[in-house]
């Protein structure tokens, strides 16, 4: 009985994982193009740390009612940061990248981000990435160390602050713990600063997502900015 328990619920997260992965590759057909410094949460000030987000739809605000009530820009607002929003819909560090890790392209995130030259670099991708595992599991361990490298080498002044990949349901295949793994493990060796448990922030709240059922809505985005504020004030950021 239960050997059949258990079968039961890896058939089911695994159905649950193909679906989201179709619709969040519905959303993902063509890049946003980055925010300016005139953009929400921007602050306007010159003066102000520029500060570039890397990530993917948890980050650029899907599911919010408008831009100004995703996390990234309700926490620059706070902080009077100047955003840069470098965050795609699908966005992965394989899936849906404007070109391959090392050989970075204009519209490529890493690219982007070099060329703004920001003070402070915050990296929330991983959630993606998990609908093409285990197939490019190799690929996937190896563009998150290339990632975190170059923007460590070309960045040398920059703060780079790698948040733990988010995750969107209470259920979690295999993949989510080991993306985490290699997120964590690249993360240390360019001694980057971390915040952890954010895969587990939306966890057991329902109430906090959008009506698809795979973003937050303001309510989750505002839960995502207090537990930021926090991490980020832990850092002495």
């Amino acid at each position: 009985m239960r050997s059949t328990t258990k079968a039961i619920l890896a058939v089911t997260i695994a159905a649950a994982v193909a679906a989201a992965a179709t619709a969040l590759a519905f959303a993902a057909v063509h890049p946003a193009p980055p925010e300016s410094p005139a953009g929400a949460g921007s602050g306007g000030d010159r003066d102000a740390p520029v500060v570039a987000f890397y990530g993917d739809s948890y980050t650029l605000g899907t599911g919010a009612s408008d831009p100004s009530k995703r996390w990234s820009t309700i926490v620059s607002a706070d902080r009077g940061w100047n955003e840069f929003n470098y965050s795609v819909n699908g966005l992965g560090f394989v899936n849906n990248r404007a070109s391959t890790p090392p050989d970075y392209l204009p519209g490529d995130g890493v690219a982007e981000v070099l060329a703004l030259d920001p003070d402070i670099v915050v990296v929330t991708m991983g959630l993606n990435d998990n609908f093409s595992m285990p197939q490019r599991a190799t690929e996937i361990r190896e563009a998150i160390r290339i990632d975190f490298e170059t923007l460590a080498r070309e960045l040398p002044e920059a703060s780079i602050v790698v948040v733990e990949p988010f995750w969107y349901t209470d259920a979690r295949p295999e993949s989510v713990a080991l993306i985490i793994d290699w997120v964590r493990e690249a993360a240390e060796d360019i001694g980057a600063d971390q915040i952890q448990g954010a895969s587990r922030w939306l966890e057991g709240h329902p109430e906090w997502m959008a009506a698809d059922g795979l973003h937050p809505n303001d309510r989750g985005y505002a839960e995502m900015a207090s537990r930021m504020d926090q991490e980020l004030a832990a850092l002495g950021l």
